[in-house]
């Protein structure tokens, strides 16, 4: 299942290096996530689709998996972390931006080896690419609000 807006079936480029890799990664990982929410298909299944249907020689497989099973397995802890957030209720949300959120907060609370504006960055992106018009802006400021919540630390060094 494909979520970008265009609906031209172009290959995804090769990614080269880590960075690269984990983006195509999230990517697939949100998609995925999209999916799992939508159709309430199993893990496995999913994950297996996606491995089939797209070309997984640029992506760093092992955070697709990391991504797509963390998010499902703390989806609580997760969904807890983002409520006190937002100016509606979950359910509420558009299932993009709600994938691109999971995927985000999960980020932010188990992968510290990932920068927090990274985290951010690479969820407004997300949005920028597949979520709809300004829901970028939204991601931005859920995101924003929750980083210094679960990265203390980081954000407050970051803003001496």
């Amino acid at each position: 299942m494909s979520l970008n807006r265009d609906d031209s079936q172009e290959p995804q480029p090769k990614a080269k290096g880590k960075i690269a890799t984990r983006r195509v990664a999230r990517s697939l990982a949100m998609q995925a996530l999209y999916q799992w929410h939508m159709a309430g298909q199993n893990l496995n299944e999913i994950e297996a689709q996606f491995r089939v249907d797209n070309d997984f020689s640029g992506v760093d497989g092992n955070y697709f998996h990391e991504l797509l099973t963390g998010v499902a397995r703390a989806k609580p802890e997760v969904d807890g972390a983002i409520v006190p957030h937002l100016d509606r209720p979950l359910d509420e949300l558009d299932p993009v931006e709600l994938a691109i959120l999971r995927l985000s907060t999960y980020e932010l609370m188990q992968r510290i080896d990932v920068p927090y504006r990274v985290v951010i960055n690479e969820g407004i992106e997300l949005a920028k690419v597949f979520g709809a018009t300004d829901g970028h802006k939204f991601v931005n400021g859920v995101l924003d609000k929750l980083a210094p919540s679960l990265r203390s630390a980081e954000v407050s060094a970051h803003k001496r």
